[in-house]
């Protein structure tokens, strides 16, 4: 773990690191802070709270006999299957290599007869498909191309897998025959070609062809040799950070009459469905929401989706042929997800969370709407009693946007004194906080912090134009909605206005840059965590082709929007800091960890009160739990000492 400080700004940075060395050991040597009983609550420790995390990751696959339900366990990393009825789950016995995760798209899926378990690992050395046999347990590398895989799915009659990888540069549509192991290339454009699907009869694949800069999406049919490609629906204007992900996977009807498709046609993401044939697009349950996560069920008449209303997200169905929606699943302060049908279109298996409760594994009755829980992430304790939860509020900023937030009120703060607060900007920025546990957030409002996670301009969730409102000005309009959020904690009852921080991670530590530098003063400490501060320089050093056409679809091409790319860099105006910082990221360089370190070097330069750490075995995104429980009392420590210290400063009048 690096970690240096910068004090008194004129510390040479060696001396700075081993002062932090030494302090580091002396906390060692104390401890960690036994956790705070204030107001009759039982505070959770630091290790009660990192341990409640979801047993399930990815999305549920349910066996096309019915019998089990496979998914991969976040506990152990590896595969197992469940009864839809309950009990104990089955280990799979996989190696996933040492990748250990999965892309939505690489999930693991059985074959259409269940003879095979088929998942990408990069055991071999890149990643590949492998088959499993559910049979004898033999596994075969189906694959052997070295580059990247995508997205994958099975023919009906389970000979073959159609599949995208980028062996020659761009993904291109691939398929690979089970029983020979022979891969042909069935595409050949320069733009990206992914989300390969089949029709039911096996006679053509639908995939989806990107433009340039990923916001327009073709739906191609073609042969499985490559043959006779037409263009069965055009979609545009949806910018696809994924590389395809976002709209994903053309979804046929068991019958091959019609395609599914996201679009963002309407002003909001929705679902359409489209003749293959011919025909104009119609949507399938109109909303001023998005949807995501539709699949028809296997006998065609429904289509089930989830909706999304404020962060909120209920299951529904859908008749196929049209009609009125149906609610099926709407957790109370909580969110449904990743709908799988039973092969009897009887039941579905979804996931689901609300924000005192990690994700777990549920099955519904699709005629009686009666779910059971298959798994149990919840520790034994009473933890979810003792979690703090949110209240849903909205707040007014300028240019006439009212703004969703999350309000966390804390605990254990003595009676009568007031308790600081904490903005937290999330990642994207064209993202959302939902109505989903946040365990971070809990470690921090239960121990006196007031917490406050708005959904800015430029958030998903609220319409296109919402999500494209900060466009262009990015660290400027949408800070106006920060400084609005902190105006409206400051305004809040038992809040301390004198004593507000900012932190988050990704788009939120930008965030936090930005408002260092663009709006001194307006916060009393700043945590960045893995943050971008310089865009010229990003887009001239190393980094992820994702991550310029994000910054092109906002900010406008580089070669001419470089003004655009500059104003919105906060490096450029390091020397109007007055804020202390906290910078904090994982050690691996990718994808650009640098960019914290500049920005770190311009705060030296400038004799601006900062610390900076990094932590190991990451990249620039911190994730293991070692490591997070190491970050979030390093990031308590330093709220602490500046949200929670005895100073006043001149003019300042306590209340």
């Amino acid at each position: 773990m690096t970690r240096y400080r910068n004090p008194a700004a004129v510390l040479p940075r060696r001396a700075a690191t081993n002062l932090a060395s030494a302090l580091l050991l002396a906390a060692a040597a104390t401890g960690v802070p036994a956790p705070v009983h204030a107001q009759g609550v039982d505070v959770l420790t630091i290790d009660q709270l990192l341990s409640i995390e979801p047993v399930v990751s990815g999305s549920p696959a349910w066996s096309p006999d019915g019998s089990s339900i496979l998914f991969q366990s976040s506990l152990s990393g590896g595969l197992v299957t469940l009864s839809p009825h309950g009990g104990f789950p089955t280990r799979v016995p996989i190696d996933l290599g040492s990748s250990g995760h999965f892309l939505a798209s690489q999930m693991p899926g059985w074959s259409p007869q269940g003879n095979w378990i088929s998942y990408v690992s990069d055991k071999g050395g890149s990643p590949e498909i492998w088959v499993w046999s559910t049979r004898d347990g033999t596994e075969v590398q189906l694959t052997n191309l070295g580059g990247r895989i995508s997205s994958m799915t099975w023919s009906p009659d389970e000979r073959s897998i159609a599949f995208a990888g980028d062996r020659y540069g761009n993904y291109d549509i691939w398929t690979v025959e089970v029983a020979t192991r022979r891969v042909q290339r069935i595409s050949n454009e320069k733009n990206y070609e992914v989300f390969p699907t089949w029709t039911p009869d096996a006679r053509r694949i639908l995939y989806v062809r990107l433009d340039d800069a990923w916001e327009d999406h073709d739906v191609i049919s073609v042969a499985p040799d490559g043959s006779g490609a037409r263009t069965v629906l055009r979609d545009r204007d949806f910018f696809d950070y994924g590389a395809g992900s976002t709209f994903a996977y053309p979804r046929v009807s068991p019958d091959g009459s019609r395609v599914l498709f996201r679009s963002h046609r309407s002003g909001w993401i929705n679902y359409w469905l489209a003749p293959i044939e011919s025909g104009e697009p119609l949507p399938v349950a109109a909303a001023e929401a998005d949807q995501s996560g539709a699949v028809w069920s296997p006998d065609g008449r429904w289509i089930a989706y989830v909706e999304n209303h404020n962060g909120h997200h209920d299951l529904r169905v859908v008749p196929a042929d049209g009609g009125k929606p149906r609610v099926l699943v709407s957790p109370e302060g909580g969110v449904a997800s990743s709908p799988s049908w039973s092969p009897d279109s009887r039941s579905i298996a979804y996931l689901k969370a609300d924000l005192v409760t990690p994700r777990d594994l549920h099955v519904v009755s699709v005629e009686s709407g009666e779910s059971r829980q298959l798994t149990f992430s919840m520790p034994a304790g009473n933890f979810g009693d003792r979690l703090i939860l949110p209240e849903k509020v909205h707040y007014p900023s300028t240019d006439g946007y009212s703004i969703p937030a999350y309000l966390y009120r804390p605990v254990g703060v003595p009676a009568g004194e007031p308790a600081p607060g904490i903005l937290w900007i999330h990642g994207g920025p064209t993202s959302q906080f939902n109505d989903t546990f946040q365990q971070h957030v809990q470690f921090f409002a239960q121990r006196g912090y007031a917490v406050l996670l708005p959904n800015i301009r430029g958030s998903s969730g609220y319409g296109k134009a919402f999500a494209d409102a900060n466009n262009g000005c990015w660290g400027h309009c949408d800070l106006e909605d920060v400084l609005a959020g902190a105006d409206f904690l400051k305004a809040q009852p038992g809040i301390d206005p004198d004593r507000i921080g900012l932190t988050g991670t990704s788009y939120g530590g930008i965030m936090g840059m930005y408002a260092a530098a663009f709006a001194p003063d307006a916060f009393r400490a700043i945590i960045p965590g893995s943050g971008y501060s310089d865009w010229v320089h990003f887009y001239r050093s190393e980094n992820e082709l994702r991550h310029v056409k994000l910054l092109e679809h906002e900010l406008g091409p580089f070669e001419t929007s470089q003004d655009v790319w500059r104003n919105s860099s906060a490096i450029y105006e390091v020397d109007k800091v007055s804020t202390p910082i906290f910078l904090v990221h994982g050690e691996g360089r990718y994808p650009g960890s640098d960019q914290s370190e500049i920005f770190a070097r311009a705060l030296e330069n400038h004799y601006k009160l900062f610390e900076y750490t990094t932590y190991p075995n990451e990249n620039y995104y911190v994730r293991g739990k070692a490591n997070r429980r190491r970050m979030l009392l390093d990031m308590l420590d330093f709220f602490d000492r500046f949200l929670k210290d005895e100073m006043v400063d001149a003019g300042e009048r306590r209340q």
